[in-house]
């Protein structure tokens, strides 16, 4: 069986970049989706000014970049307020649940990542989080029971692992397995591109192994 596995966090921006590539992929062959942790234990962090000025040029290129659309309500909303908190660990607790009610987690993770790069909503805030699993067709009281009983923590330790062993640098971290067989995927040459990279993946998999290449060559998120 060949799959490909997604190493992400719902707060890197190269990921939210990637965002249309994962959407192509999804149509080719099965995508397992591996959150990280990026931002959790002493690396959450509260809105503030050091932060904005940190994220925002490396935002500013992945729109750039990319072709993502990042809103007004981000850059001056959401980037703003600083009673706000980057935790990687609700949204990924949030998108683990779906995956486990009806196989939906990047669903929501695509979700997820319009609400706070374009939208600027607190998507470490479990009230949005409700609120957004429901606008996607979560019944309520079944997505809360889920999302409360996620080990979130014992998934990040996985997620890191699978980073380890696949030789991936941060996120996004995607290997292509066939046959047991891991081989990480440089997906630089295909940022905005998600039709040439479908097509891609469509020839490596019956004809070939794409060659083990570096990720994150782009000022993307450190692990």
């Amino acid at each position: 069986m060949t799959q490909l596995h997604y190493i992400y966090d719902p707060l890197c921006g190269w990921c939210y970049g990637a965002k249309p590539l994962i959407q192509a992929a999804r149509a080719v062959l099965p995508v397992i989706a591996h959150g990280g942790g990026m931002m959790t234990g002493t690396n959450r962090q509260k809105v503030s000014a050091q932060l904005r000025n940190y994220v925002m040029p490396h935002d500013r290129r992945i729109a750039e970049y990319t072709g993502q659309p990042f809103g007004e309500a981000y850059f001056e909303g959401l980037l703003r307020d600083e009673a706000a908190v980057f935790d990687s660990a609700p949204p990924t607790a949030a998108v683990l649940a779906a995956e486990q009610l009806d196989g939906r987690g990047l669903e929501l993770l695509e979700r997820l990542q319009t609400a706070h790069y374009v939208e600027g909503r607190r998507i470490a805030d479990e009230a949005v989080l409700l609120e957004l699993a429901n606008s996607i067709g979560f019944e309520a009281e079944a997505f809360r029971r889920s999302f409360t009983e996620i080990d979130v923590h014992a998934h990040f330790l996985e997620s890191r692992a699978l980073l380890a062993k696949v030789g991936g640098q941060g996120f996004p971290t995607l290997a292509l397995e066939r046959d047991g067989r891991l081989t990480l995927i440089d997906i630089g040459p295909w940022l905005g591109k998600p039709e040439a990279f479908a097509q891609w993946l469509e020839q490596a998999m019956p004809l070939h192994d794409p060659a083990p290449a570096a990720l994150c060559g782009l000022d993307g998120c450190s692990n």
